[in-house]
């Protein structure tokens, strides 16, 4: 197939800036380079129609980090390191809002909660030190005296079922991914970046002063400098990264009548984690019950994960409840030996910003804006 002199100098036209990877991350890079440069020319290409790793087929949840979770990154990684991780989490969070209508991505601040089934009575203890203890080193992060508290009193209004406490934040909520992909996608086009999807990026290499890239279409693409978005797929073109996949496997429910769930909730470190759609149920994770099957990026559903969700649905949440699983799906996240993003030059042309841990929600306006510096640097 041949190209046209029109579309060699307009969408196959070589590019200032070639991002692989539509997801939040690659939109957000995008509109921090053109924020910053609008002269800038800019294209993103991906594999897929739309995004289809984690950016539109998570949970929805606008959150930085469970009591349990974080206590756990302070003692792994340490404390400098899990601060580090909430201060950029929490920031993107506020910059969504800044830049998005709450009502456009359906962002709400309806709370978010960690629950605990029966822990040891030694336990309680250790847990009231964490909740203590993180309300002391995230005061300067959300300026609130108590980012963390217990709420167990509200375990009966929510509606929740063998649970026996409860832990609130009222800075987390939740939005819908896909609205908020269609509106940065809506942004950085009206900015003049190029998005061309159904195109897979196989290598690329150093052609003089510019970077090719290699594709499975008709048409190569040139760059001056080329930045790899695509978080858990990332090791097929940078195979040297400390990147695991991880899928998270996830579940709706039909509509329940007078649902008292409201919020977003994390449980058993957050490897379980629900939320209210409406008046349905939402319901991933427990990749904890199969960790080498999930260490996958087929995106797929199994019988063992759905099975042990329907399990938790039934036991926690909805006991007693009359409803049918309308919708599954999974989703590829990007895991690694280190919690922090890698945000990178590769070579002196060529960079990259992946591993968003199952947090790239939060992550990809703050990732995207230091990886703009970078580039610019």
């Amino acid at each position: 197939m041949q190209i046209s002199i029109w579309e060699k100098e307009s969408f196959y036209a070589p590019k200032d800036v070639i991002i692989v990877g539509s997801g939040l991350v690659g939109l957000w890079c995008a509109w921090h380079l053109k924020k910053n440069d609008p002269e800038l020319s800019v294209a993103i290409i991906d594999r897929g129609i739309i995004p289809t790793g984690a950016s539109t087929r998570n949970a929805g949840f606008a959150c930085f980090g469970s009591v349990t979770e974080l206590a756990d990154d302070a003692e792994r990684f340490g404390e400098e390191s899990m601060l580090q991780l909430v201060e950029m989490r929490y920031k993107g969070l506020q910059r969504i809002r800044k830049e998005f209508k709450e009502s456009a991505i359906d962002f709400e601040l309806c709370g978010g909660y960690e629950l605990f089934h029966e822990p040891p009575m030694e336990k309680i203890p250790i847990l009231e030190y964490q909740i203590d203890r993180l309300n002391t080193l995230l005061h300067d992060i959300t300026g609130k005296k108590r980012t963390f508290k217990r709420a167990d009193d509200k375990i009966n209004k929510l509606g929740l079922h063998e649970v026996d406490q409860l832990i609130e934040n009222k800075m987390e909520g939740y939005l819908h991914s896909g609205k908020l992909c269609q509106a940065l996608l809506q942004a950085v086009q009206s900015m003049g970046v190029t998005v061309l999807n159904a195109i897979e990026i196989n290598g690329f290499e150093k052609v003089n002063d510019h970077i090719e890239l290699y594709t499975n279409q008709f048409v190569n693409f040139k760059a001056g400098k080329v930045l790899i978005c695509t978080n858990a797929f990332a090791r097929q073109l940078l195979p040297d990264l400390d990147i695991v996949p991880a899928r998270g496997q996830v579940l709706v429910t039909s509509p329940i009548k007078n649902l008292p769930l409201k919020g977003t909730f994390h449980f058993d470190a957050g490897y379980y984690y629900f939320r209210n759609l409406g008046n349905r149920v939402l319901l991933g994770g427990a990749r904890n019950k199969a960790f080498a099957e999930e260490a996958t990026t087929e995106l797929t559903i199994t019988d063992t994960i759905q099975q042990e969700l329907e399990y938790f649905l039934s036991t926690y949440i909805l006991p007693g409840y009359e409803y049918t699983i309308t919708d599954r799906w999974s989703g590829i996240m990007g895991m690694g030996n280190e919690k922090l993003p890698i945000v990178k030059t590769i070579s002196p042309q060529v960079f990259c910003a992946v591993r968003m841990s199952g947090m790239g929600v939060a992550l990809a306006p703050v990732i995207g804006e230091q990886m703009a510096k970078l580039l610019n640097s």
